[in-house]
């Protein structure tokens, strides 16, 4: 079976100040072996993307290391807004933490969003970190500004009913969901301790059906908010948020479309047509993603991220990648990482 090449608009690359984590070199080999082409890093790294020399800092190691595609968002940090337009001319998008995040990022006051809504182009994407009653905050500025609002890994019940309302109103927002609140659960979290431990927290049983409820109409994108550390850090008496997403999302996304949850036609618009319109992002000519349909288990072994683990571990799918071309190379095949550091491109909309 044939996709085209995958577009994940949510993945946390930890540079600069976090490549024990992952690097671009590890992140976007992740990329590879799940299929995915074209990646967008977030900006809350140490320190953050939110000033131009950060963001310069970020973009050179990128243009050195990256194997796949690869642009990175900005950050809205108060006092810094006065950055935007510079940091406008590299990152594809803006993004807004209304709730918990790593580092200075968190937005809490209206000025400054008002700011970020005045001053960052109107042709480039903002996206939002909105968990509960933030994400009608978002929807709000979304009708006041009049301009699109994108809203990151939406987990809840509530958050997708409130989405689905706003659009049927005709308002210019967009989300996402991720594949571990559409594949686990609270009881998952009790079962794998720390390693289940992200942001959003894991849902209820009933979030995760109210998210497969909406997957025709109201989600416009899978994005696997990518966000590793290490098995040590997990383990630790402070065990940081997040996991590892790049390799397993297609595979699960696949045993969904087997189990007829979903239909592959969809799972096109989610993964590739939607993201890709949605941050404006180029085409890859003679790009594609070879997927074998035959049951296969995921293992931490098999992983190419730095982290070595993912939550899914264990787990039977209905099919891997067997083979990613990117403009006519081939840079991934039968588990061979085959595109060297620097190959990939950086994307500027």
């Amino acid at each position: 079976m044939v996709l085209p090449g995958l577009v994940d608009v949510h993945t946390h690359l930890r540079v600069p100040g976090g490549e024990h984590e992952e690097d671009f070199a590890t992140g976007t080999a992740a990329a590879l072996a799940g299929g995915f082409t074209q990646i967008l890093a977030m900006p809350n790294t140490s320190p953050p993307l939110s000033a131009p020399a950060a963001m310069a800092t970020a973009v050179a190691h990128a243009q050195r290391d990256i194997r796949c595609d690869v642009g990175l968002f900005a950050g809205a940090s108060p006092g810094l807004t006065r950055h935007l337009p510079a940091l406008a001319q590299t990152a594809v998008a803006l993004k807004i933490y209304l709730n918990d995040t790593y580092g200075p990022l968190r937005v809490e006051d209206l000025p400054t969003l008002h700011a970020c809504f005045r001053h960052w182009p109107r042709h480039k994407p903002i996206a939002m970190h909105a968990e509960k009653q933030s994400v009608a905050v978002g929807i709000g500025l979304a009708a006041a500004h009049d301009r699109p609002v994108h809203f990151c890994h939406i987990s809840r019940r509530e958050e997708i009913e409130l989405i689905a309302q706003a659009k049927g109103r005709g308002l210019p927002i967009t989300c996402e969901v991720t594949p571990h609140h559409l594949f686990l659960t609270r009881a998952d979290a009790k079962r794998l301790g720390p390693l289940a431990d992200m942001r959003p927290l894991l849902g209820t049983a009933d979030d995760a059906a109210a998210l497969w409820a909406h997957i025709e109409d109201t989600i416009d994108c899978i994005a696997t908010d990518h966000a590793p550390h290490m098995l040590a850090e997990k383990r630790s008496p402070t065990p940081p948020p997040g996991v590892a997403g790049l390799e397993t999302a297609l595979p699960l996304l696949l045993t969904a479309v087997a189990q007829q949850r979903l239909t592959l036609e969809r799972l096109i618009q989610l993964m590739s047509t939607n993201p890709r319109r949605i941050f404006n992002l180029p085409q890859q000519p003679n790009t594609q993603v070879e997927v074998e349909m035959t049951p296969a288990i995921i293992q931490n072994e098999q992983m190419h991220s730095k982290c070595g683990w993912t939550p899914f571990a264990g787990m039977t799918v209905a099919g891997r990648v067997s083979r990613v071309i990117l403009r006519g190379q081939v840079v991934f095949e039968n588990g061979r990482l085959l595109a060297p550091s620097g190959s990939g491109k950086t994307i500027n909309n």
